[in-house]
């Protein structure tokens, strides 16, 4: 076998990789070697700005395949046969730490989907959580600002965390989600995954629906106490990426079942809460899960920077039979996470190969730009309408259409009959064991006895006393014996 010829960028063979060009043994470097000045100025540049959010992530490739017959609520053509398997990609993430956090942390996980479908990439964007702490966007850049390290200490302040959380009492319910027994999964395979927010599907006469994903993981769900966490933490920043690389490398490839809950549009507007609220859940009684397929992971990247760190999901990448809804949240999400990827990796993302789609033909009017490597034939415009045979316009919707009415403004949600921001809190501590319980009330406590206000504690305070008598005394309890120690 013949040998390989190291080269530079430009292809031209090195000579000595070992040493620098110097004026005479033991003299100064010259600025006229062209490697050394090539090979650090790459160095300088490996890195890109990472997520504002889900910094730290993992991935996988794998496939989805049709286990259940949804053509009656959608005319997407990944979903159209049982048996129709679609090539994915998957990257799973913690929320607020740095690329150099740890993975067995409390927070939330990243769930984000991208289908590579012969009618074009369709990217679900979700969590490992029902539900989220907001409802409105203009509030997540305060929301994350909270979450984030300091701009003065440079750490995580309990302080800014409950702070906001107090002035937000729709976060209630993540709150308890969090602070519960899922909040630390014991790796990526043992948590389920949502789409969080509310989707639009449209079957082929036309007809809307309302949407929610539910990806049930077939690992079963395994969780770490704070005590577990911390250890793991400590033993292996790395924990979940190491757990995940290493169980597709033996074969042990992870799957979960999806499922929806399918709401009739028309039923939306009269729900006793509003459906579009991504900080409820529909109740499985109303609304039951229906199963559609299931989600196989069994590659793992070849480069974690080029496939991982380089993946860019957007909520607005739909494909036709797929759509938004009226969640503001997810409204918020249609730009943001796009433009989070113009930044960090430039207008020309898409063309990476991660991003850029398996089964589908991308023929557009897009040139140039950083990076740009799709131009065309010397014969293809670039603006259109043109008289040379460029691509045009089908004129069918990828969803059906929504009606708007009123007047514009900065308006809340319209209520419905029972909008609330602590029922479903209340609820789901209600169904937790008594040992669940034990848990959430400590884990919260722990948090909210280093809050230094007084005001603040007792803001949050009430609202667990709003969701449920018992939780709200427990934690009162339990954060004025930590703060008398």
């Amino acid at each position: 076998m013949s040998k390989r010829v190291l080269t530079t960028e430009s292809g031209a063979p090195v000579a000595d990789n070992q040493n620098s060009a110097t004026a005479g043994a033991g003299g100064p470097i010259l600025l006229q070697d062209q490697h050394l000045l090539e090979k650090l100025a790459r160095f300088n540049r490996e890195r890109i700005p990472e997520r504002v959010v889900h910094a730290r992530g993992s991935g996988a490739y794998g496939y989805f395949e049709v286990t259940d017959d949804v053509t009656g609520f959608t005319r997407a053509d990944f979903l159209s046969e049982v048996g129709r398997r679609t090539e994915t990609f998957i990257r799973f993430s913690t929320v607020a730490d740095s690329l150099g956090g740890a993975d067995a942390v409390r927070d939330p996980r990243g769930f984000a989907l991208k289908f590579y479908t012969d009618e074009g990439n369709y990217d679900l964007v979700g969590n490992n959580s029902p539900v989220f702490f907001i409802k409105d966007p203009i509030k997540f850049p305060d929301f994350i600002h909270s979450q984030k390290r300091d701009p003065f200490t440079g750490r995580q302040e309990p302080d800014n965390v409950w702070d906001f959380w107090a002035h937000s009492p729709e976060a209630t319910h993540q709150i308890t989600w969090l602070m519960g027994d899922r909040g630390i999964p014991a790796s990526y395979r043992h948590m389920n995954g949502y789409g969080s927010h509310t989707y639009q599907w449209t079957n082929a006469a036309g007809e809307a629906f309302f949407v929610k994903y539910h990806f049930k993981t077939n690992q079963g769900v395994r969780s770490l106490s704070a005590d577990q966490g911390a250890e793991l933490a400590g033993k292996d920043a790395s924990s979940h990426q190491t757990d995940l690389l290493q169980a597709i490398e033996r074969g042990v490839n992870p799957s979960w079942t999806l499922h929806v809950q399918v709401m009739p549009a028309a039923e939306a507007a009269d729900y006793r809460f509003n459906p579009f609220d991504v900080t409820k859940v529909w109740p499985h009684s109303d609304y039951p899960l229906q199963r559609v397929g299931r989600l196989v992971l069994d590659r793992n990247p070849d480069n974690v920077f080029a496939e991982v760190e380089q993946a860019a999901f957007s909520p607005n990448n739909f494909v036709p039979g797929i759509g938004p809804s009226p969640d503001k949240m997810l409204q918020g999400r249609l730009f943001a996470y796009a433009d989070a990827h113009r930044y960090r990796l430039g207008i020309n993302h898409t063309q990476l190969p991660v991003n850029a789609p398996k089964a589908a033909v991308v023929d557009n009017y897009g040139r140039d730009g950083l990076h740009a490597t799709r131009y065309g034939s010397r014969q293809d415009k670039n603006y259109e309408p043109n008289s040379y045979s460029g691509p045009a316009e089908t004129g069918a919707a990828l969803a059906a259409p929504l009606a708007v009415h009123g007047w514009t403004g900065t308006h809340e949600a319209p209520a419905h009959t029972k909008d609330d921001d602590f029922f479903q809190a209340g609820e789901l501590y209600r169904l937790m064991s008594a040992d669940e319980k034990d848990r959430l009330i400590a884990n919260i406590a722990g948090g909210l006895s280093q809050v230094t206000r007084d005001d603040v504690i007792e803001k949050n305070l009430a609202h667990f006393h709003a969701a449920d008598a018992d939780y709200g005394t427990r934690v009162e309890k339990a954060v004025r014996a930590l703060r008398e120690d």
